[in-house]
């Protein structure tokens, strides 16, 4: 498969070429098998896992209106807490999202979600963790793709919002 072989791909490379990141776009990247994980990218690409920007899509209640998409891009070192999201997102509560509810707002495969190409803009929230690395890899639309990125380009590219999304340990709440 050549990187634009793929609708889903192609949807991301076109994002990344309209938000002026050709360099993201030329430097899209398939790998030989498909990494689902954080871990699987990270060996796969000879990087420390917390340099993977992983795209995680949750279910966010509001009070009024529908459940909404909320994407998280989080380091691949540490785990997003859902309480710590629903209060970042002003939503009633986050959860996990099906791959159904993924699918139908990105129109990309849980494993491969990239942080744009999606059917619309969602509400994004960028991991600050992800400023500790001078580059982090994203995945580019299917679970075989990534592309090289910065915390700053993702937060351009998404019109996302930096956040602390890990949870906060019991011993530092105020």
């Amino acid at each position: 498969m050549s990187s634009l072989d793929h609708p889903a791909i192609a949807k991301v490379a076109a994002a990344l070429t309209e938000a002026g990141q050709h360099d993201a776009a030329n430097g899209i990247r398939i790998l030989p098998a498909e990494v689902r994980t954080a871990a699987q990218a990270a060996e796969a690409l000879g990087i420390e896992v917390g340099a993977i920007a992983n795209s995680l899509v949750f279910r966010a209640s509001f009070a009024a209106g529908p459940d909404a998409p909320l994407l998280a891009l989080t380091s691949g070192a540490h785990r997003a807490d859902t309480a710590t999201l629903a209060g970042l997102a002003g939503a009633a509560g986050v959860g996990k999202a099906d791959p159904v509810f993924v699918k139908e707002h990105t129109g990309q495969t849980i494993g491969g979600v990239a942080p744009v190409g999606h059917p619309s803009r969602l509400i994004t929230l960028v991991d600050t963790a992800l400023l500790s690395y001078d580059v982090v890899w994203a995945a580019a639309g299917h679970p075989k793709s990534v592309y090289p990125t910065t915390f700053e380009q993702l937060l351009a590219v998404t019109a996302g919002r930096a956040a602390d999304v890990a949870a906060v340990p019991p011993d530092t709440q105020p």
